[in-house]
């Protein structure tokens, strides 16, 4: 093979297939060791086998050339002659034979050298911005996990120090796509909205993106929606659920709408809809329920952990918020392991004296979670210790009544099937498990899923897919029951 030939088969595996490869091919070309030498460590390749331990020669070599500052050196050694050509950064290429280098070895590893030396800085700044964007991504998280836990103030400052500043009002779009499209998908949100648009991937949902997008003009029409309309185009495995408009404050509660609005588009031509009209929860029992969430809440907020490294109230909040949107799943979430939320779950389940397998205690938790205050601000000593009555009391306040009712209406309406109402029942009295709920109606689980999936389309809620409309529907049957 001509110098020429050897040329351009360097430069086209620097170009195709990195610094490993030339090496590779370097060692096989030579029918010796070759590889790079930072002295005392090194990285090498030889053909056929592992790499074994960088040869004496080549060491001596790379400390030899440190030593004099040289670009090049052959240093003969017990193990054979190595030839050495500096690279950059204090490595250099090497290549150690037993028997007599080859006469045109040492101008082939001069020809490999300048190629070797630039695919190894541009591999080293492909990786510089792989940690630089996987930074990004976990500060953009963080900020999302502040701002869901009200710590509005620091999310602002973590947002802005990255750009562009979280709007305020704001409506919120979770999109759900192939995970391998997510970043084209955010490319072509912050297109649309003019670099405006604040992305975050969901850290639960490989497949989802989180987006708020500054509210636009009051009254646009909830049909038409260009941006999620533009989005779907990307991918046709792609749909969009789009809340309300909401304050920056109000973010939990836009982000529950866009993810009900989510399982609404699943089933649409159009693959994307907005949050349909109704009350909130939160909004229907504030005046009623904020004394009692408070109280239910005082225990957890006054706890204090055995040890430092324990988690405090505020981290036994987020840990309860987390696990009631996203239950087992709340792991990826906090960044812990599965063991570690089950003994926080069992700790808050011992401070408010509460069992989370039941149904009814996760949605009384849940209500009194969105009721009280932001996660960051100290308890205010309110009425007496929460009981299970004083939740029925909050319940009967007209307000809830007239909540319930309207959640509740579309299972009664002339679109819903006749077994709606008693499906929804018998999931809610068996803990909304499908199995049980499956036995208890006398279909299959699989039939029990397909009914709660049209059910969902009623509703315009996501009951199987957490987050679960599984609380509030537990919440407006028992406000029901309660005003007779």
């Amino acid at each position: 093979m001509s110098r020429s030939d050897d040329i351009l088969k360097i430069h086209r595996l620097a170009h195709t297939g990195g610094s490993a490869v030339l090496l590779e091919w370097l060692a096989a070309r030579l029918d010796a060791w070759t590889g790079l030498v930072d002295h005392p460590r090194a990285l090498g390749a030889e053909p056929a086998v592992p790499p074994p331990a960088v040869p004496e020669a080549a060491l001596l070599g790379a400390a030899e050339m440190s030593a004099r500052g040289a670009r090049s050196a052959v240093v003969q050694s017990g193990e054979g002659a190595a030839l050495l050509f500096a690279l950059h950064d204090g490595r250099a290429l090497a290549c150690v034979r037993e028997r007599p280098h080859h006469p045109d070895a040492a101008t082939l590893l001069a020809d490999a050298a300048v190629p070797l030396a630039l695919v190894l800085r541009a591999e080293e700044a492909a990786r510089r911005e792989e940690r630089a964007g996987l930074a990004e991504a976990r500060a953009r998280e963080a900020a999302l996990h502040l701002l869901m836990n009200g710590r509005i103030s620091t999310a602002h400052q973590v947002a802005e120090a990255l750009g562009p500043a979280l709007p305020d009002p704001m409506r919120m779009y979770v999109v759900e796509c192939p995970a391998g499209q997510r970043g084209e998908v955010a490319r072509r949100c912050a297109e649309l909205t003019g670099g405006r648009a604040w992305i975050v991937h969901c850290p639960v949902y490989v497949r989802h993106l989180i987006v708020l997008v500054p509210a636009g003009p009051a009254g646009a029409a909830a049909d038409h929606d260009p941006l999620a309309g533009a989005l779907v185009d990307v991918t046709r495995h792609c749909a969009v659920g789009v809340s309300g408009e909401a304050a920056l404050r109000e973010a939990p509660a836009a982000y529950g709408q866009a993810f009900h609005a989510l399982a609404v588009a699943r089933g649409r031509g159009e693959r994307h809809a907005r949050f349909g009209p109704g009350p909130e929860l939160a909004l229907a029992a504030h005046e009623a329920g904020t004394g009692w969430a408070g109280a239910l809440l005082a225990p957890l907020d006054a706890y204090e952990p055995r040890r430092a490294q324990d988690p405090g109230p505020q981290e036994l909040r987020a840990t309860a918020h987390a696990w009631l949107e996203f239950t087992s799943h709340a792991t990826r979430l906090l960044k812990i392991h599965r063991n570690t939320l089950a003994t926080r779950l069992r700790l808050i389940e011992a401070v408010l004296g509460l069992d989370l397998a039941r149904l009814a205690d996760q949605a009384t938790l849940s209500l009194a979670l969105r009721l009280a205050r932001g996660a960051g601000d100290p308890y205010v000593p309110g009425p007496a210790p929460a009981t299970e009555a004083d939740l029925d009391e909050v319940l009967r306040d007209p307000r809830l009544t007239d909540w319930a009712r309207g959640h509740l209406r579309p299972l009664t309406g002339p679109e819903a099937p006749p077994e709606a109402r008693a499906t929804v029942r018998a999931w809610l009295d068996h803990d909304a498990r499908l199995a049980p709920t499956a036995a208890a109606l006398g279909i299959s689980v699989p039939g029990a899923r397909k009914r709660l999936t049209r059910i969902e389309a009623l509703l315009e809620r996501s009951l199987l897919q957490s987050p679960s409309a599984r609380h509030d529907l537990w919440l407006a049957h028992r406000a029901e029951e309660l005003a007779g």
